[in-house]
């Protein structure tokens, strides 16, 4: 079945380094956008966490967060190289703002990224990688579930679409040889309201011509084409929400050309009703991968 590009998971475990948590959100997006947030010492992990979630993600917006949390009573150690260089871009600044004398706060120089470190990052480091990937396997499994389900509730809801709209064909279907009779009793009453003889065979090149011109049964046939088409991509377990958009262009254009040629009140209204269901059609559409 179709996957919605709306979805949320969360994993954690917790091993002996301290405990690690993915939480993945996604919604919908014309292509695939990935926002990454690592925490501090596993940046390196960018590339290879990227690549994984573009094998798994085709379309939508992904937001990825990971967090770890060391274990409690790890010692922590000051980055000196860094507090030293801190502490000169304060006077610096200070200086060519010529603040006078400022007092340089130790508190708010701790909230700076990497002025504070847990000893044996750079191992710990090493040692999580397989533990983040194998986390964020278990998070993308229970992302794309969750899409499923939700593009499981999408298909039924297209699918009822679907047969309303089969079901405004083969109403018009049944309508055309009403149709075509109204508009020979409508041509007949306006010759003679002219008065006027017209030859038989002039007369049936007319009505022909004119009928051709009303005649809906190829729009219909269309319409009936893509309607097949939806439910068999429906069933399908990839993505197909750029598919699915394309058949809503198609089946709007069949609608607008039925209207064109509305012969009577009928054909009218199924016109609108078309253009409505095909509408609500091409609202969920965009949310599906």
């Amino acid at each position: 079945m179709i996957r919605s590009m709306t979805g949320f998971a969360r994993c954690e475990s917790h091993g002996a380094r301290g405990t690690l948590a993915w939480e993945l959100r996604t919604v919908n997006h014309r292509f695939l956008d990935v926002g990454l947030r690592l925490p501090e010492g596993l940046g390196a992990l960018e590339t290879v966490v990227r690549a994984r979630l573009q094998k798994t993600l085709v379309r939508g917006r992904v937001d990825a967060w990971l967090r770890f949390q060391p274990v409690a009573g790890g010692s922590l150690r000051l980055n000196t190289a860094l507090a030293t260089e801190l502490y000169g871009l304060h006077a610096e600044l200070t200086d060519i703002w010529e603040l006078g004398e400022t007092a340089f706060n130790p508190w708010d120089a701790l909230r700076w990224p990497g002025l504070v470190q847990a000893s044996g990052t750079d191992m710990d480091t090493e040692m999580l990688e397989a533990e983040v990937l194998v986390l964020l396997d278990r998070a993308l499994t229970e992302l794309q579930g969750a899409r499923e389900r939700e593009g499981a509730a999408l298909a039924q809801l297209l699918l009822s679409r679907v047969e309303a709209i089969a079901e405004q064909t083969a109403a018009l279907r049944t309508h055309l040889p009403e149709l075509e009779k109204a508009l020979r009793e409508r041509l007949q009453a306006r010759l003679q309201e002219l008065a006027q003889q017209v030859d038989a065979g002039r007369w049936e090149q007319e009505l022909l011509f004119y009928l051709q011109r009303q005649d809906v049964a190829e729009e219909l046939d269309r319409l009936d084409t893509h309607l097949s088409e939806l439910r068999r991509i429906l069933q399908r377990r990839e993505a197909v929400g750029r598919r699915l958009d394309f058949l809503m262009q198609e089946l709007n254009r069949e609608a607008n050309t039925l209207a064109s040629k509305a012969g009577d009140s009928q054909v009218t209204f199924a016109s609108v009703e078309l253009k409505v269901l095909i509408e609500q059609m091409r609202e969920q559409v965009q949310n599906v991968e």
